[in-house]
């Protein structure tokens, strides 16, 4: 006797249809994304979006948490760099290079997510600004064990000095958003790192 499954298989692939939500959302915010730009985008119908990923809110949800594993990599991979000085300066360059990529939107996910407001009671924009404060905070995590090796001024705080590597991070997205090239974007790191104590 042969069991019949119940629905059909979906018939897209559920990473590419995210990666084309993440190009929409991160072009036009999350309340700027509507439903029929998304699954036009995603290739699919909207009961499909919805058994694929549920609601809107979900969705942008799973988009942010690809993004921020696939795009933005860079960030982990500077951790690992030696010194405090050459990870905020692989961060910042490589965040650059991400915020000005040829073939994709200017700027960034997290910033331009949630620029506008919106009906949701900010929950989309405290949601970005929890994530964004993970990344913070794992900075701050690898620039207090620079100052326990030595390799940062005792005096240096660890919290204020990611919170201001994280501003010009943000700032640059901003810009890049509003047409700042890359060139423009790489003099602000070179000032920036002057702040970041060399070996």
């Amino acid at each position: 006797m042969t069991v019949k499954t119940r629905g059909r298989p979906r018939a897209f692939d559920p990473d590419a249809a995210l990666d084309r939500a993440i190009e929409v959302f991160w072009e036009h915010g999350y309340e700027g994304a509507s439903l029929a730009d998304l699954t036009d985008a995603m290739g699919i119908n909207r009961p499909s979006m919805y058994a694929a990923y549920g609601n809107k809110e979900e969705l942008f949800r799973r988009a942010v948490a690809r993004y921020a594993e696939h795009d933005m990599a860079y960030a982990r991979e500077a951790l690992a760099e030696p010194t405090a000085y050459s990870t905020v300066e692989r961060f910042l360059k490589a965040n650059a290079d991400a915020l000005t990529q040829p073939g994709r939107p200017a700027g960034c996910l997290s910033i331009q997510g949630g620029l506008a407001g919106g009906s949701d009671n900010g929950q989309v924009a405290q949601f970005l600004a929890t994530s964004r404060l993970a990344g913070e905070q794992q900075l701050a995590e690898r620039l207090a064990r620079a100052v326990d090796e030595g390799d940062l001024p005792a005096d240096t705080d660890p919290v204020d000095l990611a919170r201001y590597v994280m501003t010009v991070s943000e700032g640059n997205a901003v810009h890049a958003a509003a047409g700042a090239d890359r060139a423009s974007l790489y003099a602000t790191v070179e000032i920036a790192l002057r702040a970041i104590p060399k070996p």
